[in-house]
């Protein structure tokens, strides 16, 4: 059985709207569950793609502060 999870998860959001996409990502991580982090991670990399370099560095900046607090 070969399975598409970047594929399927996308796929599970695809036409939700903006309030649906921040709801799924505030469920996740109040959650906390390690099932959840690929999906996270996709939508990551969705963001990530989409980003100019100044909202790259932007991300960058803010998960560097994050994780040194």
């Amino acid at each position: 059985m070969d399975i598409n999870l970047r594929a399927a998860i996308i796929q599970n959001v695809q036409e939700n709207t903006l309030e649906q996409l921040e709801e799924t990502i505030v469920d996740a991580i109040e959650v906390g569950e390690e099932k959840m982090l690929p999906g996270l991670g996709v939508l990551f990399e969705i963001i990530w793609k989409n980003a100019d370099e100044n909202e790259q560095q932007m991300m960058l900046q803010t998960l560097e502060d994050g994780l040194r607090k």
